[in-house]
């Protein structure tokens, strides 16, 4: 017997389990709350591209937001930290749903419980919806890993300056900032 798949109304009424719930394909994932770490790398991200998106009127930074990429069956998925393009954020009238569409930028913090599958999963997912760019932070081995496509991504570690490319045009930093304690 086929599981039945859920729909973004479904994911929206669930109750507060302790878990993050996220849907890929209409099937319910669940992953447990982050560790300080994470939380701590996720704000120092957030911090960071919120300092420049300000300065330069692009959009809006968030945290945490849900993003409904795909429908029939539903996926929706939760970035860490996710960046939205003005343009993009005004004309979306209801904020207190899912996001229709992608972020233009997708961030995800890794966590121990993260298994290479899964991230492969939602960089496809992301990218697939039209994201522009999925940044992977891996906070144990102090690198990231930069996504334009899923073919040909670019790991950064200590030294190395992380860009914003044509989505954040003049912004870079050092890989050693994001990691900072």
């Amino acid at each position: 017997m086929n599981p039945r798949l859920l729909t973004e109304h479904d994911l929206a009424e669930l109750p507060d389990d302790g878990l993050r719930h996220e849907l890929q394909g209409g099937l319910l994932v669940a992953e447990p709350r982050p560790f300080p770490r994470h939380a701590q790398v996720q704000a120092r991200i957030i911090e960071l591209l919120t300092a420049f998106v300000r300065a330069n009127g692009l959009g809006q930074v968030l945290g945490d937001g849900g993003f409904l990429l795909a429908r029939d069956p539903d996926t929706v998925r939760g970035p860490d930290v996710a960046f939205v393009a003005l343009d993009r954020w005004r004309k979306v009238e209801d904020k207190g749903r899912f996001f229709p569409g992608a972020p233009d930028v997708a961030v995800e913090v890794l966590s121990p419980s993260n298994r290479a599958g899964e991230i492969h999963a939602k960089v496809a997912d992301y990218l697939a919806a039209g994201a522009r760019l999925v940044w992977i932070v891996d906070p144990k081995r102090r690198s990231i890993t930069v996504h334009r496509t899923l073919l040909a991504p670019r790991r950064l570690s200590a030294g190395d300056t992380l860009d914003g490319g044509d989505v954040f045009p003049g912004f870079a930093i050092a890989v050693d900032a994001v990691f900072e304690e």
